[in-house]
């Protein structure tokens, strides 16, 4: 992955946890003559592939949690299908009355019915237990009855600036649906967290799900002060062996901005707090992305000429940006559609940021932009982080959202590279799987799932693809100099694959299979 086009070795020489020798075979067995051998035997080693964002604290939690995705990710199809894998999750854990049920990847968009879940929905099966739904886009929830009496959320209750409360037919009550900040500030903030007991003895796992996919590079995309000490006490422990970039979220900023103790930049036993995580707007299958033309079918909670909303007044987050900004903090903003972006390009030139600076910026997900702001990220040194897997899971509720022209353009990778900007592609695990190979496909054929190419022209090469899982994350979190290549210098960071994706097209990408994940020069995933 070292330059413009494909660059194939025959050997390489790891020592120390770092490469020290590409080039031919020959060579290097004359120079390292008492190295250990391995053959690769026809199979592909390339750099291993760096999270560029995701929710690492997700795989923890998703342990206790029953699956509710469409396929393929899960087997939901309608409301009926939830409430069955419900109370089959409550019978087989004997989950108590009163305490919780959570089901995750819940996917209104992919139901039978196509409607929300609501807590009538949920209180026919579990009324005795508190339940939950996570929405996929982990931007909102549904709650039954009870979940919503213990979370004080009833007629009276305000919905809260960014957020939406959704009521049953034009009236106060609450369905149960609640999204931003709605379900940021009045459910998620008082939710019972994991102990930290439990959450240790799960972090080989969910390591190991990560290795399986050749990542040797998490991250945390959004890290709540709970999960920030979580993270310092397992690096003491020496409990992580993947690297783990933490991204601290500015609704807590309090708690560590400008404390003397707390370390941006550095990783300690793996772990690394990189910037700050902002977030100025939702989820656009949730329909809470804040786009400058209004949606084709209302907002999420039935409201007409809906354009969506910033999570903060525009005063507030330019403000809060320029804070961060002035005390040197690399700044990763959540914006997808083009209203909320141009906020960041506006909050960037307000901060007196310009490329020159070299701050890089990053714009989370990035998805509903227009063309000319590609040339203010040129401009300014922002720099994307794209969500292609959204091209098959929602590509074709897009269109029907915001029209085919519009959402033709969504995660423009192609005219990002051509206009110079690095970029990286992410899953937003677990948001969609964490599998870089469909991450790979949907880069490379851009299909829904109902086959509509959606936006052809923006579909890469599986060069330029790759890049966006290697050389462009590594970029975006300045370890450009250390990981994403395989070069002397460079950390021993491999995975190996049963095939090599540059000789690979169209639906087989997605077969490729992970056969062995090293870091730093050991073996920490084997297939067999």
């Amino acid at each position: 992955m070292d330059g413009k086009s494909p660059a194939y070795i025959e050997a390489v020489v790891e020592k120390g946890g770092k490469t020290v020798f590409t080039g031919e075979k020959k060579e290097a067995f004359k120079k390292y003559p008492d190295a250990n051998r391995v053959n690769l035997e026809g199979k592909a080693m390339l750099p291993s592939f760096l999270d560029s964002h995701g929710h690492f604290v997700a795989a923890i939690q998703m342990v206790n949690q029953v699956n509710l995705s469409i396929p393929p990710v899960g087997n939901v199809e309608s409301i009926k299908d939830i409430q069955k894998s419900l109370v089959n999750f409550q019978r087989s854990n004997q989950i108590p009355k009163g305490e919780w049920v959570v089901g995750w990847g819940y996917d209104n968009e992919g139901l039978l019915e196509k409607r929300h879940v609501t807590k009538i929905d949920l209180d026919e099966v579990l009324p005795e237990h508190k339940v939950m739904l996570i929405h996929v886009s982990g931007h909102g929830i549904v709650l039954n009855s009870k979940a919503l009496s213990w979370a004080n959320i009833n007629n009276e209750t305000k919905t809260p600036s960014g957020g939406v409360i959704a009521r049953l037919n034009d009236s106060n009550e609450p369905t149960g649906l609640l999204m931003e900040t709605a379900y940021f500030s009045l459910v998620l903030d008082k939710l019972p967290p994991m102990s930290e007991v439990d959450m240790l003895k799960l972090l080989d796992k969910s390591q190991q799900l990560y290795a399986s996919f050749g990542y040797t590079h998490m991250q945390d995309g959004a890290t709540l002060a709970k999960d920030i000490k979580f993270f310092k006490k397992a690096a003491k422990n020496k409990s992580l062996y993947l690297d783990l970039v933490a991204l601290p979220v500015f609704t807590e900023y309090e708690k560590w901005f400008d404390k003397d103790d707390f370390i941006f930049g550095k990783y300690e036993n793996h772990l690394k707090f990189q910037g700050v995580k902002m977030l100025q707007d939702g989820s656009p299958q949730g329909k809470t992305a804040f786009i400058s033309d209004e949606y084709l079918t209302g907002g999420p909670g039935g409201q007409r000429h809906w354009h969506g909303e910033g999570i903060l007044k525009k005063d507030e987050f330019l403000n809060l940006f320029k804070l961060f900004s002035d005390k040197g903090l690399q700044i990763f903003t959540h914006a997808n559609g083009d209203a909320a972006i141009d906020e960041v390009i506006e909050a960037t030139k307000f901060s007196g940021i310009d490329a020159s600076n070299d701050r890089r910026f990053v714009v989370i997900h990035s998805q509903f932009q227009r063309p000319d702001q590609l040339d203010e990220y040129v401009k300014l040194g922002l720099t994307p982080s794209y969500f292609t897997n959204h091209t098959f899971f929602w590509g074709d509720v897009h269109i029907k959202n915001i029209g085919k022209s519009k959402a033709s353009f969504i995660s423009p990778i192609k005219a990002a590279v051509d206009k110079g900007l690095i970029y990286s592609n992410h899953s937003d695990f677990n948001v969609t799987p964490l599998d870089p190979f469909f991450i790979l496909w949907t880069a490379t054929t851009r299909k829904t799932r109902e086959g509509v190419i959606l936006g052809e022209e923006q579909r890469v090469d599986m060069y330029t693809a790759l890049q966006g899982l290697t050389t462009g994350p590594a970029y975006q979190v300045f370890e450009e100099e250390r990981k994403g290549k395989i070069k002397v210098g460079f950390l021993a960071d491999y995975v190996i694959l049963d095939k090599d994706p540059m000789r690979i097209t169209g639906d087989e990408i997605k077969d490729i299979q992970v056969i062995e994940t090293i870091k730093n020069g050991k073996v920490v995933y084997s297939k067999n």
